[in-house]
């Protein structure tokens, strides 16, 4: 199951929370990705934070090359340092995300969980979202931890990275990614089917990071090479990994060989990351692209 009931559920409510879940996930079951086949074009607005606001440009590039007919950017709107609620909140006459999603005329939505979940914006854009486009699909990114790891143990500088063990970095990846995926379960389970998917990109970074630990990953010798500053704004090999895990969300379709520019990537890199982002992706099942979404990751 995706998800477990709650602890303080009657055992009668548990049995029907868990049937629910079982049916919903199975109606809407992802067959496997078939990387010969263009998928169709769709109709997407982005939301998020700096995690995020670097992936519309790259996608469009991945649209581009992959062939894909009849996509359409919509639009973006980005804050810094946001949670969702923020872009909710924002004035009527500043809030593009609220306009377009009130046309019907979106297909993907995406937005960028901050730390603190659940996030009542999450749940308010889906709302209006499903209400003018039943078949909408809502993407949330679950990034990687600010500062690497929360409280006292969290880094001052960018160079601390380099120490880090990759244990940590995942403990604090799936703590936050857990919570935000019992908010994301909940809400399906209440429209009944999966509309809301979570692009597990602060798992593809921290894989990432782990193969720089093993040496792995040609001419980046330092986690600390990765990012930009000590809040974890990510260079060119995290933005191109973000942007790849978000591209194969969006179109369920692999990133794999397609050849885009190179924006401080050479072609090794570009297939290393590639082909990590579809693998974290793909076998992810909230992510929702292909394999049996009833069992867990």
């Amino acid at each position: 199951m995706p998800t477990s009931p709650r602890p303080d559920m009657p055992r009668w409510s548990k049995a029907i929370y868990c049937a629910v879940i079982a049916v919903f996930f199975t109606a809407n079951l992802v067959v496997g990705d078939d990387t010969s086949a263009v998928p169709k074009g769709q109709r997407v607005f982005y939301t998020g934070h700096s995690f995020h606001m670097f992936v519309p440009p790259r996608v469009e590039q991945l649209v581009e090359a992959a062939g894909i007919q009849g996509h359409k950017l919509v639009g973006t709107q980005g804050i810094g340092g946001s949670r969702v609620i923020q872009h909710w909140d924002l004035a009527d006459e500043k809030n593009k995300a609220k306009a377009a999603l009130a046309t019907g005329e979106v297909d993907v939505f995406t937005m960028a969980a901050h730390v603190t979940i659940p996030d009542e914006g999450i749940t308010n854009f889906t709302e209006l979202g499903l209400k003018h486009n039943p078949n909408l699909r809502l993407l949330v990114q679950a990034s990687w931890f600010p500062f690497d790891v929360p409280g006292e143990h969290r880094i001052r500088n960018n160079i601390e990275r380099d120490a880090m063990t990759i244990d940590d970095l995942q403990g604090a990846v799936d703590e936050w990614r857990t919570q935000l995926e019992a908010q994301i379960d909940d809400l399906n389970m209440k429209h009944g089917r999966q509309a809301v998917f979570i692009v597990p990109a602060g798992d593809a970074v921290v894989k990432l990071r782990a193969m720089i630990v093993a040496g792995k990953y040609p001419g980046v010798t330092k986690q600390s090479e990765l990012f930009r500053d000590p809040i974890g704004h990510g260079g060119p090999h995290i933005q191109a990994l973000v942007a790849y895990c978000n591209f194969a969300a969006i179109y369920r379709h692999s990133p794999e060989g397609l050849n885009v520019p190179p924006q401080g990537l050479d072609s090794a890199h570009q297939a290393i990351l590639q082909k990590l982002a579809w693998d974290t992706v793909s076998a992810y099942p909230r992510a929702g692209v292909m394999g049996d979404q009833s069992t867990d990751r």
